[in-house]
């Protein structure tokens, strides 16, 4: 029976580092920066959605009777405490810990954005019928990909503080959201 969320909380917080470090020591590749996409895109909210039904669930059973704010609170709390636990721990292993992982995370980003826009280019180019349509596009292209000139993409740094705060707060609308979900499906219908 889970009956502390806080410490389920820490809990998600030890498995989302496992899974980190997880990719760190084994992923650290060429994908590098897919494998953490897909890691954070699947699997977390996976073990977070886990951990939150583990939690209200638990409730559920220890109470019986359970209303939306105790099933929300039971849901919401722990993916928050492991949630902030984590994003701020990664934060610091990636600013002060390891900044080689940081410039791989951040060039493997800037490379993949620009393959997607030669794909996209190459795509719009081959259906485009009239020369002036192509020469527009060829003009559009090549002012992107000036975005990625070694000056303008030494500015980049995806993994600063600021991106952390936008990142977690967008984690937290997923948490709310889940929340809502596990406390509207978990509360106890009064029949009258």
């Amino acid at each position: 029976m889970i009956k502390n969320v806080y410490a389920l909380g820490f809990v998600l917080f030890i498995v989302t580092m496992l899974v980190f470090f997880g990719a760190y020591f084994f992923a650290y590749n060429a994908n590098y920066f897919n494998t953490s996409l897909i890691l954070n895109a699947f699997v977390l909210p996976a073990i977070y959605t886990l951990g939150a039904y583990l939690s209200v669930n638990s409730l559920k059973k220890q109470k019986r009777e359970l209303g939306f704010k105790d099933a929300f609170g039971s849901a919401f709390k722990p993916m928050f405490v492991g949630g902030f636990l984590s994003i701020f721990s990664i934060f610091g292993f990636l600013n002060y810990g390891d900044a080689d992982a940081k410039a791989t995370l951040n060039y493997q980003f800037i490379e993949r954005n620009k393959k997607e826009a030669t794909e996209i280019y190459t795509k719009q180019r081959s259906v485009m019928k009239t020369e002036k349509e192509k020469q527009d596009l060829d003009k559009d292209y090549q002012k992107s990909m000036t975005s990625f000139s070694p000056e303008m993409v030494k500015k980049i740094d995806m993994f600063t503080f600021r991106y952390f705060a936008y990142y977690f707060a967008a984690i937290l609308v997923f948490y709310t959201i889940l929340s809502t979900f596990f406390g509207s499906f978990f509360r106890s219908k009064s029949i009258q």
